[in-house]
């Protein structure tokens, strides 16, 4: 038994789910996202509440009932809330910077990196060590932000490059004479 699965995406105030069939349409005061669930679950809609159940009980279909629930609870609190990703900048002359729709990176390369900013994404560079990545859909929010931390990612000796906030980084003794 799925404990995420039992539990049914309550719908909160200002938000409107239409389900038909093995779609689900969420829509908001942030946007509206949609979604296709797997032919092994079944969607159901009634009383402000949206419950995922399995067709059987084999393991592919456990398998896509947490699943399932997880993907229409985020399509629910993106609508709702949205979601953000913050990215940290640390090394001497690393900064970031908005301009128009890029995002311009100066990593240590010889050259400055611009990262075009996707459809759907907001990138908001606060301070010139700070990256804030939001939008409605969870997925590609947490893309976005992997991309942009791929550029350069913190090496562990000290700890340069791009990190998300809160993330611990694995710091190893140098060279020793």
């Amino acid at each position: 038994m799925s404990r995420i699965g039992k539990k049914p995406v309550i719908i909160p105030a200002g938000v409107t789910a239409k389900v038909e069939g093995q779609s689900i349409a969420v829509k908001g005061g942030k946007g509206e996202l949609s979604f296709v669930a797997p032919e092994h679950v079944s969607l159901a809609f009634a009383d402000n509440k949206i419950a995922v159940t399995p067709r059987n009980d084999s393991k592919q279909a456990r398998a896509m009932w947490g699943m399932t629930r997880s993907i229409v609870d985020n399509l629910v609190t993106g609508v709702s809330k949205g979601f953000e990703r913050k990215l940290e900048i640390t090394g001497v002359g690393y900064k970031a910077a908005v301009a128009g729709k890029n995002l311009q990176l100066s990593l240590g390369y010889s050259h400055d990196i611009s990262f075009p900013i996707p459809a759907g994404i907001a990138i908001v560079a606060p301070k010139p060590t700070e990256i804030s990545i939001t939008g409605i859909d969870k997925r590609q929010v947490g893309q976005t932000a992997a991309e942009i931390r791929a550029l350069r990612p913190p090496e562990p000796y000290k700890g340069k490059g791009i990190k998300y906030a809160g993330e611990f980084i694995f710091r190893k003794e140098g060279k020793k004479k």
